[in-house]
């Protein structure tokens, strides 16, 4: 069974934005719990969370009484992105991370979880390089922010009109990878039946299945964290496709 790292308390309503929306966490659940083998998450620690952001912005995150939440976001990111070093993990997390930038955030975001995530492998020398894919319908410019001139990562947004094109993209971001490990910031939200229209639920399988293929390609590792997703009716299944995928 594929690792998933999870915590009663991402079921709180800590905003009135979509990604906080109360049942969108237990559509999930409800959907992969007999599938998964669940994991409990743990907050990051500061010091974790200082490798991607700003003290200005910690304080910030803490004014606004969202501090305890995120952290438990991020550390479930990064207990995901170790056990990915061995095995596919996922992290069904929120708040999402993917627009939170160095000093500032926007878009559901908070802290940015999978930048999080690599720094702190990568400052405890447990991985050199890394490739981010975002499959999530808007652009990760957090994550570009704070990872984006680090030359130990790549970073992939497909974006695309048409299914082939979108996964032809994603194809040839994981051709010929040659990484420690593959983080996927999975967004759900470019579903047929959500925001963005395009994705089939057999498409995140594939998706799954090509990163899981590269990582074994380049001896690497390989884990995702929850991102976007909107739409309840559908998206526990979407997670449980891309997991089928991940886990071979």
């Amino acid at each position: 069974m594929i690792k998933v790292i999870y915590h009663p308390h991402y079921t709180q309503v800590y905003t009135s934005d979509p990604a906080a929306e109360a049942g969108r966490m237990e559509a999930v659940w409800q959907v992969i719990h007999n599938r998964v083998q669940r994991i409990e998450a743990a907050p990051a620690t500061k010091e974790q969370i200082s490798l991607a952001h700003t003290e200005g912005h910690l304080e910030e995150v803490t004014r606004r009484g969202l501090y305890d939440i995120a952290a438990l976001a991020a550390g479930g990111a990064v207990r995901a992105a170790r056990i990915g070093l061995s095995e596919p993990a996922f992290a069904l997390i929120r708040p999402p991370g993917h627009h939170a930038s160095a000093s500032h955030a926007w878009g559901f975001c908070f802290f940015n979880n999978m930048a999080i995530a690599l720094l702190a492998l990568q400052s405890e020398s447990l991985i050199k390089k890394a490739l981010v894919l975002d499959i999530d319908l808007h652009f990760g410019d957090g994550t570009v922010n704070i990872l984006g001139n680090r030359k130990w990562v790549e970073i992939c947004n497909p974006s695309a009109r048409s299914r082939e094109d979108y996964l032809d993209q994603v194809t040839q971001s994981l051709a010929g990878l040659q990484v420690d490990l593959i983080g996927i910031s999975a967004g759900f939200d470019f579903h047929q039946e959500d925001w963005g229209g395009l994705l089939t639920t057999e498409d995140y399988t594939t998706i799954g299945s090509l990163v899981r293929q590269a990582a074994r390609s380049c001896g690497g590792g390989c884990f995702a964290v929850l991102e976007g997703g909107y739409n309840h009716d559908v998206l526990g299944h979407n997670v449980a496709a891309l997991l089928e995928g991940l886990a071979g």
